[in-house]
């Protein structure tokens, strides 16, 4: 049947216009489905970093926007398997102009000592940690947002908050390095705290935990729960990479609605692939009757108009994928701000493989039907054929 594949090849030369609008249909619908699955994977079935491995989140077990009392950190610390704690508070607020997207970015109430502890991935100069730790309105700031808002050591940042409503004047003493935290700020909780009413300082938005190990983490996990379970309020603890998925579930069912939109994607491009196939093949019904003249049985004809489905159907994927190499390093960039496990994303292999597989299940799906028609008609009525 390989022998017959320059024939196939040849014959999606016939009508190259056809051939090029079809194979750049099937090249923007892979590139935007490799993109998608690229998320799906990256969202799902990402490996944890070193430091994540690490990490849990103790938060409310109903919702985020409830608190929990800082009781519970003095607690969980002196759970076996714990190395180290630390309050994390997220602030929300307005850095100059919210309308501005640029402005958006994760903004946390931390204890720097504690916090420095347990980011084990971070990189920053001893100088700039002695900072954060003795200053009370140091804050520090990821590498990635410093170059975005044009900031560097000792400028100031202000921040109104929303939640909190107390206005922070903040100054840059730290620029760090830290695979899992792009796009974010930290400052010192405690000068959040002094800023708010009596009534608000003994709460806490999230307890961030260091394990000792990747195997004390599911015990780590399930003891905290338990201990606070008959507790009000109840906890949920989760690993931080669980954790981060929790603020990608606000908008809704996103594995179904990824899903949902793959297959919308599949669809159309089988639909425009089938249209493209049954024209062709109408317009051969001769040259197959010619064909069987000539020796040409069934399944070699067969063959030979499904190679040629399958042939364009792969050359309009491989193109596609090229173009969603570089888009999804921009989705990554500009997602990151948002979910923390789009940072970085490309193309892995395994997706690379599920979209030219896509490929040619396409060709070969939308070309079965008209190839078999025209394979099973007899030579004279393949002759007669007007079209």
């Amino acid at each position: 049947m390989f022998r017959y594949f320059s024939l196939a090849f040849k014959n999606t030369l016939r009508n190259p216009l056809r051939s090029v609008l079809t194979t750049s249909s099937i090249a923007v619908s892979l590139c935007l489905l490799g993109v998608l699955i690229a998320i799906y994977h990256a969202l799902f079935f990402g490996q944890a970093t070193p430091g994540q491995a690490l990490r849990l989140v103790v938060r409310h077990k109903v919702s985020l926007a409830q608190p929990i009392p800082v009781a519970y950190e003095e607690k969980i610390r002196n759970i076996p398997g714990v190395k180290e704690v630390s309050a994390w508070n997220w602030f929300g607020g307005t850095y100059k102009d919210n309308r501005d997207q640029k402005n958006f970015f994760a903004r946390f109430g931390v204890e720097p000592k504690a916090f420095m502890a347990i980011r084990t991935q971070m990189e920053m100069p001893d100088d700039q940690r002695r900072a954060f730790i003795t200053e009370r309105t140091a804050c520090v700031i990821s590498r990635d947002l410093a170059e975005k808002l044009k900031l560097k050591l000792g400028d100031r940042v202000t921040l109104t908050g929303d939640i909190y409503p107390v206005t922070l004047e903040l100054i840059v003493r730290g620029i760090f390095d830290d695979p899992d935290a792009s796009q974010s700020l930290f400052f010192n909780l405690d000068y959040l705290r002094d800023a708010l009413p009596l009534a608000r300082r003994n709460w806490n938005s999230t307890v961030a935990v260091l394990a000792n190990s990747p195997d004390d983490v599911p015990r780590i996990a399930k003891t905290v729960d338990d201990m606070f379970a008959n507790s009000t309020p109840a906890t949920k603890t989760e690993s931080e990479q669980q954790f981060a998925l929790s603020f990608v579930s606000f908008l809704g069912n996103i594995k179904l609605f990824l899903l949902s939109i793959c297959a919308a994607v599949t669809f159309t491009i089988l639909l425009v692939s089938g249209n493209t196939m049954a024209m062709s093949v109408r317009e051969r019904i001769k040259e197959v009757g010619v064909l069987k003249t000539l020796g040409f049985n069934n399944d070699t004809i067969l063959g030979i108009i499904i190679g040629e489905a399958i042939t364009i159907s792969l050359i309009g994927g491989i193109i596609g994928l090229l173009f969603a190499s570089g888009l999804t390093l921009l989705v990554g960039k500009a997602g990151q701000a948002f979910v923390a496990q789009l940072h970085g994303l490309s193309l892995t292999p395994i997706t690379c493989v599920i979209s030219l597989g896509v490929a040619i299940l396409i060709g070969l799906i939308s070309s079965f039907f008209p190839a078999w028609n025209a394979a099973r008609t007899n030579i004279l009525d393949s002759l007669r054929y007007s079209g």
